[in-house]
C-alpha cells in the first residue's frame, strides 16, 4: 500500500523480453476485442522470481504503445523500478491481486459495456449456460462499495483488496472463477499470465452480453450436471479439451 515512486533500476532484474511483449500484445488485444473506449483498459504480468510485473502505462493511447512505453513494477512494494512513464492508475490494484493470490500470472481491467452493466447494478453475472461454465465454475462476482474512507486514501490499493475480500483470499476460488466485478465500477479478469487475463476479459464481456439477453427474455436456472461437465471437461486433472500440444 505504497504510492508508486521511481527507484534505481537496478534494484530489480529486467524482465525477459518474452514477458514485455506478452503484456504488449495483451494491451494491444484491448481495443481489438472492443473492450475498451478510448484508453479505459490495461493489462500486466508478473514475475514472481524477480519479484516485479509489468504494466501498461497510464493515459497512453492503444495505437502508439510500444514494448518500451511499459513500466516494471516492484511486487514487494509499488516502486517503479524501470521505465520513463507513469504505471497504470490501477497499478495497486494488480499488485493487490498478486500478493493475494499466488496462482495469478496476469491481470486485465477494462469498462467493457455489459460487465460494467451488471457492476453498475452490483449484480453478479450469473451462470445461465454452458457458455459461461466453460471458464467460470459459478457467478461472476460484485464486491461491496468503497467507503468514503478508501475512496480518500489509497483507493486502488482498496479497489484491489475488496476483491480479496470477496474471494476470501483463496487461491482455488480464484482459479475456478477468474474474474470480478468492482461496485459501480467494472471488471477485474485473472489468469495464469497475461494473455490467459485478457482472454479471460474478452469471455467475461461475451457472458455479460448473453445473460442480460437471457435475462430480458426470462432466464431459467440451467441443470447443475451439466455446467459441471463443461468445466471440467477444460479445467482440472481430467480436462480434455483441446490439444495443447498443437498450439
Amino acid at each position: 500500500m505504497t504510492a508508486t515512486t521511481r527507484t534505481e533500476p537496478s534494484v530489480h532484474p529486467t524482465v525477459s523480453e518474452e514477458l514485455r511483449r506478452e503484456v504488449l500484445e495483451a494491451n494491444l488485444r484491448i481495443p481489438r476485442a472492443g473492450l475498451a473506449t478510448l484508453t479505459w483498459g490495461n493489462v500486466s504480468g508478473v514475475d514472481r522470481e524477480a519479484g516485479v510485473f509489468v504494466i501498461k502505462p497510464s493515459g497512453v493511447t492503444y495505437d502508439a504503445l510500444t514494448a518500451e512505453d511499459l513500466v516494471v513494477v516492484s511486487l514487494a512494494d509499488g516502486s517503479v523500478v524501470e521505465g520513463r512513464l507513469r504505471p497504470s492508475t490501477d497499478t495497486e490494484t494488480h499488485r493487490s491481486l498478486y500478493l493475494a493470490f499466488p496462482s495469478i500470472g496476469g491481470v486485465t481491467h477494462t469498462h467493457s459495456t455489459h460487465a460494467v452493466a451488471f457492476a453498475q447494478a452490483r449484480r453478479p453475472i450469473p451462470v445461465l449456460g454452458t457458455t459461461h461454465a466453460d471458464t467460470f465454475n459459478g457467478p461472476v462476482p460484485v464486491t461491496e462499495v468503497l467507503t468514503p474512507e478508501q475512496c480518500a486514501t489509497d483507493y486502488e490499493y482498496h479497489t484491489g483488496q475488496v476483491i480479496v475480500d470477496l474471494l476470501g483470499r483463496d487461491d482455488v476460488r480464484a482459479r475456478e472463477v477468474p474474474g470480478a466485478l468492482v461496485a459501480h465500477h467494472g471488471p477485474f479478469t485473472w489468469g495464469t499470465g497475461a494473455t490467459a487475463s485478457l482472454e479471460h476479459a474478452v469471455i467475461c464481456e461475451a457472458v455479460a452480453e448473453m445473460a442480460l439477453h437471457t435475462l430480458a427474455l426470462g432466464a431459467v436456472e440451467p441443470p447443475r450436471h451439466l455446467l459441471d461437465r463443461h468445466f471440467t471437461r477444460k479445467h482440472g486433472p481430467d480436462a480434455y479439451y483441446g490439444n495443447p500440444s498443437a498450439v
